[in-house]
């Protein structure tokens, strides 16, 4: 599996983190940026992880910013895109059985790294559930 992964300097140190752990997990990573804790603007990265997304290079997302928030917000502007803002396991796997979830969006300021990567690994880990009743309101969201 493809994880696309992008953060903004706030960040940064948490996707330093994450990017060894998915790889000593066997993901193959593509690394969007930043690069380093100089301020920078976030939509920039979450476009590069949308991006990814939407032309089919990753099959799933990862976005880090102080709070989370600025990165969803970002994502979400993109069809087909469902990024979600998770700072617990439970959210996580909801997300993913019941939103079919492209993208997680965390906050570095939020979150340590310990909690985070059982976020991601729940996250990652975790199938859609595939019921008619999920199906049909994730396709409501195009018509809105």
């Amino acid at each position: 599996m493809t994880i696309s992964i992008g953060c903004d300097h706030g960040g940064y140190e948490l996707k330093s983190k994450v990017i060894k752990h998915l790889q000593d997990k066997g993901y193959t990573v593509i690394d969007n940026g930043c690069d380093s804790t100089a301020s920078c603007d976030y939509p920039i990265y979450a476009k590069k992880v949308t991006d990814d997304i939407t032309a089919s290079k990753a099959d799933l997302g990862i976005l880090i910013c102080g709070t989370g928030i600025g990165m969803s917000m970002a994502a979400n502007k993109t069809a087909g895109i469902r990024a979600a803002l998770c700072h617990d396991v439970f959210s996580a796997k909801a997300t993913r059985e019941h939103n079919n979830a492209n993208i997680l969006c965390m906050g570095a300021r939020v979150v340590g790294p310990g909690l985070a990567l059982m976020i991601i690994d729940t996250f990652l880990e975790t199938p859609f559930s595939e019921d008619e009743r999920h199906i049909r309101r994730i396709e409501m969201y195009s018509k809105l």
